[in-house]
């Protein structure tokens, strides 16, 4: 009879769930995402000048169109609704060739009933020339104001 009671006890089944599985998935959902992350920064390499200053708010209604400059005085744009510091258009543009398309870009934001918000991201080896430049073809190009994108010390 001790034996039949003893082999009753052995059959119960285990109620707790095995998490192990789990964490083992996650792990290696873990190092996917770390080793893909740094493939997504695609796109022109600028160097930033350093300079301390505070976040500018956005409000739903706006397109943000960031034009970067290059050492080499050529110019890259990028249009999303929030500020782009990593990622770019991949063809260089002469600073016409960038006028022409920032005016194509702010009439189609205007027909759209979108305000447009225009930075530069000057590399810090870029002569003042260069940036007063694009200032000057965002003027002629419709533009009021621009932001200027700097990075943090």
């Amino acid at each position: 009879m001790a034996l039949i009671a003893r082999a009753r006890r052995k059959r119960k089944p285990v109620a707790e769930m095995n998490v192990v599985p789990y964490i083992d998935v996650m792990l290696v959902l873990l190092v996917i995402f770390m080793v893909t992350a740094p493939m997504l920064n695609q796109g022109v390499k600028v160097d930033l000048p350093k300079v301390s200053s505070e976040a500018l708010p956005q409000d739903n209604n706006t397109q943000v169109l960031t034009i970067s400059i290059k050492a080499d005085k050529t110019y890259y744009w990028n249009l999303g609704s929030e500020v782009d510091t990593e990622k770019q258009q991949d063809k260089a543009m002469t600073l016409p060739q960038m006028t022409d398309a920032v005016t194509k870009i702010i009439s189609a934001g205007t027909g759209n009933g979108k305000r447009t918000q225009v930075f530069i991201r000057g590399d810090k080896t870029v002569d003042y020339g260069s940036v007063m430049g694009a200032m000057g073809g965002l003027q002629k190009a419709g533009v009021g104001n621009v932001g200027l994108i700097t990075e943090a010390p």
